[in-house]
């Protein structure tokens, strides 16, 4: 007597419910934190720690990076990663992963959190309109206002967003905290990378990423509804 073989009928995908009062807590340490940055900047506390942040990287001539040679090519590739293409390309490969999944929900708040953070961030700037660092010479062009950094808002809000909507499609622990932990640290190093540059001052980067990891936390906590967790399953035929 033939066996029937087992097929997958229906494979539906994981989904691990995001606990939304951790991230509108989250949301609101991050718009504290900002806070705080904003009246240091605005009031010009922050001058004094500013300076050294950007002298520091800097060897005694002020011109080139403390360190090897490589470093100044490190930080240049660094930034790339918070620039407009390279975000823009992984938002968008990530919007057509989340569509062929037919994970539409997840995708419309990536889409959502993306578009809303980048013009949160422009506002953000004419708002404070702080000048660029004269400090040091800048090592790459830079352009517009410097508080907050966009690099470093756009980067927390894009990669924090992949982080947040990948993990909660996994089973296992330990790859939602690497996924997460993997998205923060390349956000983290796109913004470290511009005070290196010399484009942007340690409050700006600070504040562009506590701005864009909080935009993430809120929209994220008041949009983003996970389906309860169950398993895949088969059926015969």
């Amino acid at each position: 007597m033939e066996r029937n073989p087992v097929r997958a009928s229906h494979v539906p995908v994981h989904r691990v419910p995001l606990a939304r009062h951790h991230a509108l807590i989250a949301a609101a340490i991050c718009w504290a934190i900002f806070a705080v940055l904003a009246v240091l900047v605005v009031s010009g506390r922050s001058a004094g720690v500013d300076d050294l942040g950007l002298l520091a990287f800097r060897g005694p001539s002020g011109l080139d990076l403390r360190g090897p040679e490589w470093l100044e090519v490190a930080a240049r590739d660094m930034t790339a990663l918070g620039g407009v293409l390279l975000r823009h390309l992984f938002a968008v490969c990530a919007l057509g992963v989340l569509a062929m999944l037919h994970l539409r929900r997840e995708a419309v708040v990536l889409f959502v959190t993306i578009t809303g953070g980048w013009a949160l961030d422009l506002l953000l700037k004419q708002c404070f309109a702080r000048p660029r660092p004269d400090v040091v010479p800048h090592l790459v062009a830079a352009d517009g206002y410097s508080f907050p950094s966009g690099h470093s808002f756009n980067a927390a809000v894009v990669y924090i967003s992949l982080g947040l909507v990948f993990s909660a499609i996994s089973w296992r622990s330990p790859v939602r905290r690497t996924i997460i932990g993997a998205t923060i640290a390349v956000s983290l190093l796109a913004g470290i990378s511009r005070v290196m540059l010399g484009v942007h001052y340690p409050s700006d980067v600070m504040a562009g990423w506590m701005g864009g990891a909080g935009w993430t936390f809120l929209v994220f906590g008041l949009l983003f509804r996970a389906a309860d967790s169950q398993r895949p399953h088969f059926q015969k035929r």
